[in-house]
């Protein structure tokens, strides 16, 4: 299945890029993608599936838009 995966903020510098286009086996979690993207487990963050929250065990479909950024307050 063919993903979108979109990083926020400093995690473009971290990673390497912005926005891209990946190609996961059926089934894959937000989880998965995080780590074929390579990002690093320890490092704090939100996980968007198509503009919505996604548990990191949820399986995704085909299409689906990943958002992640960092952790951010503010007031």
């Amino acid at each position: 299945m063919t993903l979108t995966v979109k990083l926020i903020g400093p995690l473009i510098q971290a990673l390497g890029f912005s926005e891209k286009t990946v190609v996961l086996p059926e089934g894959s979690t937000s989880e998965f993608v995080l780590q074929f993207v390579g990002f690093p487990p320890e490092r704090p963050r939100i996980v968007t599936r198509n503009g919505r929250a996604v548990a990191p065990d949820e399986p995704l479909t085909e299409g689906d838009r990943i958002a992640v950024s960092p952790l951010y307050s503010g007031g």
